[in-house]
């Protein structure tokens, strides 16, 4: 087991996002990017599969240790921090699946209803519709 499958397990355990590893990682003064980070989740055979080498993976357990326990100064309980990263993978679950249903619902509502009548008086094109515009001027 290599330290690229830890990080993958950590964060499938913890539910973290990418943006929270980062934020973790800044904790212990450690700047990456998501997109690094990205490279670190990819398959082995992957071309942009990079190894994650063991100071990363030393300052996001020193960084994961400070974002749940907390600091001295300012000790943090461990489950609520669970819990909180629990609620917002939820809540991105629901606001997406509620944002999805509201879509369907706003374009089933903004279609105008048509009767058969009018399409056999009114022969239209299909593309009678849409104006073209490619930059040409029409001449009168």
């Amino acid at each position: 087991m290599n330290n690229n499958d830890i990080l993958k397990k950590l964060r499938v355990a913890l539910q973290l996002r990418d943006d929270q590893i980062v934020e973790i990682l800044e904790l212990v003064d450690f700047r990456i990017s998501k997109g690094e980070i990205g490279n670190f989740f990819r398959n082995d055979e992957h071309p942009k599969y990079v190894e994650c080498g063991d100071q990363i993976l030393r300052n996001f357990l020193n960084g994961l240790v400070i974002h749940l326990r907390g600091t001295k100064e300012n000790p943090k309980n461990p489950k609520e921090v669970l819990e909180g990263h629990k609620k917002t993978f939820t809540k991105d679950k629901k606001s997406t699946t509620v944002n999805s249903k509201e879509d369907k619902d706003n374009k089933s509502k903004s279609r105008p209803k048509t009767t058969n009548s009018s399409k056999k008086n009114n022969p239209k094109t299909p593309l009678s519709g849409f104006k073209f515009n490619n930059g040409k001027q029409k001449r009168d």
